[in-house]
């Protein structure tokens, strides 16, 4: 089963990402922090791992830096933000994310950008 992890620290964005995944058949881990997300995505074997930008510890392109110096390239992570400004979007995608997810998510969207994230790493 493919497992994605959500690093989010809003209460209901995390229920609703995880409510969608589950849903369609994904295995979820969770994070609140960016500290905790690097934890479990060195220590789990995720297959997806969804980011967001704002976190109360730390800023979600350093949380990537961090992840991609301890796992390595091969591990997709997509950008997951309500920064919808084109050049927010560009300087994020610039800075290493596979993908980026815009919020509020739409679901449609929201799961073929999954799908197409875990297929791409398969």
């Amino acid at each position: 089963m493919t497992r994605i992890l959500i690093v989010e620290d809003n209460e209901k964005n995390m229920k609703l990402f995880r409510d969608i995944l589950e849903y369609a058949g994904y295995e979820t881990m969770q994070a609140a922090t960016g500290r905790e997300g690097l934890e479990m995505a060195m220590s789990n074997q995720a297959d997806l791992v969804l980011l967001d930008i704002q976190l109360p510890d730390r800023d979600g392109v350093a949380v990537l830096h961090d992840i991609r110096s301890a796992v390595g390239k091969e591990l997709p992570v997509l950008a997951v933000s309500a920064s919808v400004m084109p050049d927010d979007q560009q300087r994020i995608l610039a800075s290493g994310f596979d993908g980026f997810i815009t919020k509020p998510i739409n679901v449609k969207g929201f799961l073929e950008s999954v799908k197409a994230a875990v297929w791409r790493e398969q």
